[in-house]
């Protein structure tokens, strides 16, 4: 890059006070670009203009904000070939990955939001409970929700980010954007590209850095009213304490670790294939990933092997090759830290029998498709999330002990239910403490409310209830 990108504050490109840090691809270790690095005091200046800037965006016409957001969204299609190679080369996302999870789909979110509008629920007259006689009339409106703080991880950098930001601004909020300080450089793009539209000035701010200080100075702004987040369940829980001081309303999608409940009866090639995407899918970087096999005692042994199998045989290397299925983790110290888990499972009585070793590549973050069977509910590798290409696997005898085992987490944000038996397979995802199941699919419908149970989450988006999210409900009564 030419230039380092710039901070955006008050519909202003703005350098950051702490200078540059360089963004690394995690594929090749070299550096991509340089990204700003934003002081608390621009982010409590960009939370401050998002505020200026909310009185005038919640009165603009829905209609007129859909434009914009729809504007932006062309603007981003026209760029396509760039964003790909700047998205793919900051997260070393695969090139399956990256033309389906990264660009296109946050253009289609962007869209999605673009044709959304919060509606207002009449209510049914009723009598005046306090006796003063006759019946009142009422309507339940839904008010946005004013200044959002959106920060967000690293995985899927743009769709995260547009998930976020394209309800919020729909609704009437204006937004400070906080992305993961891996890979920001999409994200800045995509900012430009709404400011481009003609974003008003103040509605969509943004700060970057590579520490917790703009962070730390959103969430305790007390020009902010509502934080949405997306990552680790660590983090979530010290926003949660420090926005609960002033009541700040809260979207937290935190961390998963899914279990993949095999029954006997199941189609066991599907089965293992969808279990395998937490190797193939971003290299298990995603917190909905399938990564606790837990499968009935008479075809555990089965899944175990098709699974070892199909670790076994995954190209893994350079993310813009087009038959790798396994590209690099975000960086050097996240990958230590998946080796951790792996070596901690062999000393709790696992038995790795698929990867568990770096794979021989002179250049990037790679760790290999790993499985660890025979593993008990009580190690830490079945129990923490380890976000990363790692397996773990566990038999069961009955219903009830596959339930008690899925369930044997912190975690609440995605399990899977496989078995021909369409009856038991639904009345198991009825009673597993999961905010969403997939049963016999790993498919996603992208308007059903998307959140967790437990310690993955405080509420929903996703579709409408994305929309919902982002609103306050006001009641408005007069005199029938």
């Amino acid at each position: 890059m030419e230039r380092a990108a710039r901070l955006w504050i008050g519909g202003e490109p703005v350098d950051g006070e702490n200078g540059t840090y360089p963004i690394v691809n995690p594929a090749t270790e070299e550096i991509v670009g340089l990204a700003p690095s934003a002081s608390a005091a621009d982010a409590a200046r960009a939370a401050e203009a998002a505020a200026a800037a909310f009185p005038a965006w919640s009165q603009t016409p829905p209609a007129e904000r859909a434009r914009l957001l729809d504007r932006a969204a062309g603007l981003l299609e026209a760029r396509y070939a760039e964003l790909f190679a700047l998205v793919q080369a900051e997260t070393g996302a695969t090139t399956a990955m990256t033309r389906t999870a990264q660009v296109p789909a946050a253009v289609a979110r962007l869209r999605r939001y673009a044709r959304g509008a919060v509606r207002d629920i009449p209510l049914p007259p009723a009598p005046d409970p306090v006796g003063r006689g006759g019946l009142v009339n009422a309507m339940a409106v839904r008010q946005p929700v004013g200044v959002v703080a959106c920060i967000t991880s690293y995985n899927v950098p743009l769709t995260n980010v547009v998930g976020k930001i394209g309800p919020a601004l729909a609704v009437g909020a204006t937004v400070v954007v906080k992305p993961a300080p891996q890979d920001p450089l999409g994200v800045i793009m995509l900012v430009g590209a709404l400011h481009e539209a003609g974003m008003p000035p103040g509605v969509v701010n943004l700060v970057v850095g590579p520490g917790p200080e703009p962070s730390e100075a959103l969430v305790g702004s007390p020009h902010v009213d509502m934080v949405s987040f997306t990552g680790s369940t660590a983090v979530g829980t010290a926003i949660a304490e420090v926005a609960g001081r002033d009541c700040k309303r809260l979207l937290l999608e935190l961390g998963g670790k899914g279990a993949s409940l095999v029954f006997d009866d199941a189609d066991l090639e599907a089965a293992a294939l969808g279990t395998a995407s937490t190797y193939t899918f971003h290299s298990g970087q995603i917190c909905t990933a399938p990564t606790r096999l837990i499968a009935q005692r008479g075809v555990y042994e089965e899944m175990v092997d098709r699974l070892s199998a199909i670790a076994g045989a995954l190209a893994v290397g350079d993310p813009a090759a087009p038959d790798t299925a396994v590209g690099p983790v975000i960086s050097g110290a996240h990958r230590e830290r998946i080796e951790s888990y792996v070596r901690s499972g062999a000393e709790e009585g696992g038995t790795v029998v698929a990867g568990g070793e770096r794979p021989p590549l002179d250049r990037g973050f790679y760790v290999a498709p790993t499985l660890i069977a025979g593993c008990k509910p009580g190690m830490r590798a079945v129990r923490e999330e380890i976000f990363g290409p790692v397996v773990v696997a566990l038999p069961f005898d009955d219903e009830e002990e596959g339930i008690a085992l899925a369930a044997a987490t912190d975690f609440g944000l995605y399990d899977y239910v496989w078995s021909r038996d369409t009856v038991r397979a639904m009345r198991v995802a009825r009673r597993l403490r999961a905010g969403n199941v997939g049963i016999n699919t790993l498919a996603r419908n992208p308007e059903t409310p998307f959140g967790g149970f437990k310690r993955s989450g405080v509420g929903r988006d996703g579709g409408d209830f994305a929309l919902d999210a982002y609103t306050e409900l006001q009641s408005l009564v007069w005199p029938g």
